[in-house]
């Protein structure tokens, strides 16, 4: 029996619109000083992953290495509903999430370029660097093998009788990974202090949500559990804040996990090494013509008479740390061979 018009139309919006959330929480209204945080983070994610583009195509960066343009607004909203202490794990397109939890751009390109001065002394790359220091616990390459790792850092947090609140990120495609659903339950059995946060850029690696996910609402794959949930505009700030507080408050009160499904869009390929042909030039220009994160809220700044001079000075600023960065990175010395067998637990 076909499916309705009304619920196919919803699908084909969701798709291709790239990120217009339908959940109940509302932007919220930010201070100037709010909105130069949120411009300045997304401006170094952005610039950070240009250039780590660019040193890939030069051969600088080898391996794997996964962009995050596009998708900034997500870790740089629920950071900025975040204490010290809170805790972040995420998957393999982690650059972002390690820059807006603090860690260093020089330290984070060196790694992705495998020289010591790297967060993991050059042996990590792009997918397994760390900071105890900022919280920040990877970074994985196995598809959806983080959630299960950030719920052990929620139940580690209510062993020990803090309010610190875990955050778990993955995508659209690692949402259909067992080990995912298995964390849902025990998260929800034993009142953990975790919010999974689904970053729903609409395709799984090459294959579209509509092809590869029976439950296209990821904030309803909780509901089995009694886990609440709800989608989110993951392209604007403001409304990626106002759910993350909505969703820290939960965790604080020790009432369970919570779902965040952030609806958003890449720009670039699953990798470096995908042209990305399943989609439409048109599609991912619509995208950055109607809701690319940054330009909303330089919007919003030059409509507050913030001057265009001002906004430049900003992106140069960002664009000097990013450039000392990869010079840093392509001078740094290479790790000493005998780094092979340090860290290594046998």
């Amino acid at each position: 029996m076909a499916a309705p018009k009304k619920s196919v139309a919803k699908e084909t919006a969701q798709e291709k619109g790239g990120g217009k959330g339908n959940g109940s929480q509302s932007p919220l209204e930010f201070t100037r000083e709010q909105e130069l945080t949120a411009l300045r983070d997304m401006l170094l994610i952005r610039r950070f992953e240009e250039k780590a583009g660019q040193l890939y195509g030069m051969g600088a960066i080898g391996g794997f290495c996964h962009l995050y343009i596009g998708q900034e607004a997500i870790v740089v909203g629920m950071q900025m509903a975040l204490k010290k202490g809170d805790q972040v794990i995420t998957g393999y397109r982690d650059h972002g999430h390690m820059l807006a939890t603090g860690m260093e751009a020089r330290g984070v390109m060196a790694e992705l370029t495998g020289r010591h001065g790297g967060y993991s002394k050059g042996k990590g790359g792009s997918m397994h660097m760390f900071s105890k220091e900022k919280n920040f616990f990877g970074g994985h390459g196995i598809v959806g093998a983080q959630v299960p790792l950030g719920t052990g850092l929620a139940f580690a947090n209510r062993y020990r009788g803090n309010d610190f609140v875990s955050l778990a990120y993955f995508g659209d495609g690692a949402a259909n990974q067992g080990q995912v659903y298995e964390s849902f339950n025990m998260a929800e059995l034993w009142k953990l202090p975790v919010i999974f946060i689904i970053e729903n850029n609409r395709y799984a690696m090459g294959t579209s949500v509509t092809r590869s996910s029976a439950q296209t609402d990821f904030s309803k794959r909780g509901v089995s559990f009694n886990i609440p949930g709800e989608q989110v505009d993951g392209m604007d700030v403001r409304a990626v804040k106002a759910a993350g507080d909505k969703a820290v408050a939960w965790c604080r009160a020790a009432k369970g996990p919570y779902i965040l499904e952030m609806q958003t869009y890449r720009y670039r390929g699953h990798s470096m090494s995908d042209p990305a042909k399943y989609r439409t030039r048109e599609e991912v220009d619509k995208v950055r013509h109607d809701q690319d994160p940054i330009e909303q809220v330089r919007n919003r700044l030059l409509a507050a008479k913030m001057s265009e001079q001002e906004l430049k000075a900003i992106d140069a600023e960002v664009r000097d740390i990013v450039n000392a960065a990869a010079d840093f990175a392509q001078h740094d010395p290479e790790p000493d061979p005998a780094e092979l067998y340090t860290d290594v637990y046998r």
